[in-house]
This record gives structure tokens, C-alpha cells and sequence, in this order.
């Protein structure tokens, strides 16, 4: 599994993780918004009156309304991205990284109404007489780059399963499994089930059950968000106060969080902000392709609200959870694999600054930190290790108390490293 972690993690250093990847994204949405006049604060009023149904016309072509489109669209982006993506963004970048998803979403908004657009414009209608679009339609009907168009087809099947299935499932499973103790595999295969009744019936269907259960998800969840909120009422302030302060000075070491340069905080932002509301990946023009109107730029207009809902909306609620209860700062007990550690050679203490300032250059890459990586032996019983000489950094911040184990039941293990 640690070599597969390592292959999957230089796919990400090469793609979304690279240095140049905010730069195109994020330059891609402000070229639009500029070229297309903020189409987004132009067209965001009208974009409520279409998706509420006032210029619906029962004998335009598609298969689903403006509204399920919508909900269609939303129930890939809303669930995981709002919830794990928020606080992975916060724990890797710090307060900052929330301002760079907010950025995403606003230029996100037009760049998802640029990509709806041609998607609509250029669907097909297939021979049972439903309609099919998406940016392999007019990456060939228009760009005449049939090539590209299979590429991005394949690439979409792809990512589905990296940040569609396996990151919601995954989350469901070990949220059920820490809660109530059922097994995931068994977690996993009632999920399965209950997808496949949904998809199988074709987007028809689909757009039919997300209509119902996004809204009322969604409702579930700012309701129990805002519960939390009113009972941190006295650190929103603060918290949207560190949002803007670090976006320009980066987020220093504070409790269990080792801090995050300006350029660190920028990109998981960006990062976890296509994650979250998927402006600029190609996969929401598909289910808006099969919108009922003859009107493309119409349904450009409803997948504004996207990006606002998910990120602005949602994605901010999150982030007022995390920062005004101060969780994302904390530690708290947790199970972690090899590959998400770093060992370190020599004693590393949390209280010590200058401990922290060393190690905060280590994990941003800054030049002068000194920090190598621990070689020797690990000698462990029952859990936990006898000898001394090495620190431990899960992720980006400090592990304590580490009980090391092995075998499934877990067992505490007993031997050397």
C-alpha cells in the first residue's frame, strides 16, 4: 500500500498538487470573467428565476428540469468535498487555504458557466431519445479533436472513482464504522445496492432522487453546522479575522498544526476548491447537458449557483465549524498508515519554538532546516517504542503517544522497524 501511496502521490505532484496547477485554473476562470464581463454578479439573479422554473417551457428538448439538473450536478459536489475537503484544506494550509476556496468558487462560477454552455450546445440525441453532452461532445464536434475527446472520456471514468466513489463511500463507511461499529465492506455493499437502483434507471431517475435528497441533505447538514456555530458564536469573529490575515503571511505553528507558507495555503486551497464544487473538471456538464431548453446559455446560467452553493455557501459553513471550535489546531486520537509519517532523526519537542520554526521549514520545503530523515532501528514492544532518537510527523503535525500494530484484528506489534 505505501508504494501505491507513493505512485498515487506523484500523480498528484505532476497534476493537481504541481505549482503551475492554481495558476491555469484559477487564470482560466479570470480570463473568462473578464472576457465574458463577471458573468457571475451579471447573470446571478436570473440564474434563481431559470432554476425556480419561470422560463420553463414543457416542449423544450431534454430530459430533466433546470432544477434537477441542478441537484443532479450538485449531488457530485455536495458531501465529502464540504466536509473532508474543507478540513484537509484547513489542516494542510491553515485558515488561508479557505480564502484560496472562495477564490476557486467565484472564478469557478464562470468558468462552470462557460463549460455548461458549449456542453448544452453541443449535446447529441441518442437513439432511445435521450440526450447526451458533456466536453467530449464538442471537444469533437467543435475543437475536431476526436482524440482529446476520447482522452478526457477515459480520463472522467478515471477521476469518477478517485473523486466521486471511493472518497464518499470511504467517508461513509468509516464514519458509520467509528460510530456504530458496522463493518465497512458491509457498509459498502449496501451503498452499492442502493446506487445502482438509483443509476440504472438512467438519468431520469437519477435526476428524480437527487431532486429530493440534495436539498434535504443539505438542509441536514447547515442546520447541525450552525448548532455548532452559535455555541462557538464568539469565535466567528476571530475565525473569518484569520481567514483574511493569514492569505498574505501564510499560517504560523499553532497547538498540533505546524503552519503553512502563503504559496502552501495557496495551493491546497485551490486544490481542495475544485474538489469541493468541480468548476473546471468537466463532470457537472454532463448532467446538465440533459436540461429540457433550447436555450444553452440558459443552463450556463443555472450552473453559476453551483460553485456558490457548494463552496461559498456550504464550504464556508464548514470552515466556521472548524475554526470557531478551534478543532483544526488540535489532536485527537487516530489511526494513520506508514506512508502518511515521516520519521524523522532526532528529539523534536511541540512546546519548543524552535522546534516548531525548524519543522515548519521542513515540511514547506524552506531551505536551512537541518531535518533528515531517521535511519536507524525503531524498537518495538507491545505498541510502543523503547528507544529514543527519532520524532514522528503525521501529515503536518506532531504524533504522540504512537502505539505502533499490525495484522487484522489490529494487534499491538512487538519487534523491530
Amino acid at each position: 500500500m505505501e508504494a501505491f501511496h507513493n505512485i498515487l502521490k506523484s500523480m498528484d505532484g505532476m497534476l493537481g498538487g504541481a505549482w503551475w496547477f492554481p495558476y491555469v485554473l484559477l487564470g482560466t476562470g479570470l480570463f473568462f470573467t473578464i472576457y465574458l464581463k463577471f458573468p457571475q454578479v451579471r447573470y446571478f439573479k436570473h440564474a434563481w428565476k431559470v432554476v425556480t422554473g419561470k422560463y420553463d417551457k414543457a416542449n423544450s428538448p431534454g430530459d430533466t428540469s433546470h432544477f434537477r439538473a441542478l441537484t443532479t450536478a450538485l449531488s457530485g459536489t455536495v458531501g465529502t468535498g464540504n466536509i473532508g475537503g474543507v478540513a484537509f484544506a484547513l489542516f494542510l494550509g491553515g485558515p488561508a487555504a479557505l480564502f484560496w476556496m472562495w477564490a476557486t468558487a467565484f472564478f469557478g462560477m464562470t468558468t462552470k458557466f462557460v463549460e455548461v454552455t458549449l456542453s448544452h450546445k453541443y449535446r447529441d440525441k441518442t437513439p432511445d431519445g435521450s440526450m447526451a453532452g458533456g466536453p467530449m461532445y464538442y471537444m469533437d464536434k467543435r475543437l475536431n479533436m476526436k482524440w482529446l475527446a476520447i482522452a478526457f472520456a477515459i480520463a472522467t471514468v478515471i477521476s469518477s472513482f478517485g473523486t466521486g466513489n471511493l472518497p464518499q463511500s470511504n467517508g461513509i463507511a468509516t464514519s458509520i464504522e467509528s460510530t456504530f461499529g458496522f463493518d465497512p465492506l458491509m457498509v459498502g455493499s449496501i451503498l452499492g445496492i442502493l446506487l445502482a437502483l438509483v443509476i440504472l434507471g438512467g438519468i431520469t431517475r437519477i435526476a428524480a432522487v437527487t431532486s429530493k435528497i440534495v436539498p434535504l441533505m443539505a438542509l441536514i447538514y447547515v442546520v447541525g453546522a450552525f448548532a455548532v456555530i452559535f455555541a462557538n458564536l464568539e469565535n466567528v469573529g476571530p475565525a473569518f479575522v484569520s481567514v483574511f490575515s493569514d492569505v498574505f503571511t501564510g499560517s504560523a505553528a499553532t497547538g498540533g498544526f505546524l503552519g503553512a507558507t502563503i504559496a502552501y495555503a495557496f495551493n491546497r486551497g485551490v486544490n481542495r476548491g475544485l474538489f469541493s464544487n468541480e468548476a473546471g473538471q468537466g463532470s457537472a456538464p454532463i448532467a446538465h447537458a440533459a436540461a429540457k431548453t433550447d436555450e444553452p446559455v440558459s443552463e450556463g446560467m443555472v450552473s453559476i449557483l453551483e460553485p456558490f452553493i457548494d463552496t461559498i455557501i456550504i464550504c464556508t459553513i464548514t470552515g466556521l465549524v472548524i475554526l470557531s471550535s478551534g478543532v483544526w489546531k488540535e489532536k485527537h486520537m487516530n489511526t494513520f498508515d506508514r506512508s502518511d509519517m515521516h520519521i524523522l532523526a532526532g528529539t523534536y519537542v511541540e512546546s519548543d519554538a524552535a522546534d516548531k520554526e525548524t519543522l515548519f521549514a521542513y515540511i514547506n520545503d524552506l531551505d536551512g532546516h537541518g531535518v533528515t530523515d531517521y535511519t536507524g532501528d525503531i524498537q518495538v514492544v507491545n505498541g510502543k517504542a523503547v528507544n529514543a532518537g527519532f520524532t514522528i510527523i503525521n501529515a503536518r503535525s506532531f504524533a504522540e503517544n504512537v502505539t505502533f500494530s499490525i495484522g487484522e484484528p489490529v494487534d499491538n506489534y512487538t519487534g523491530m522497524l
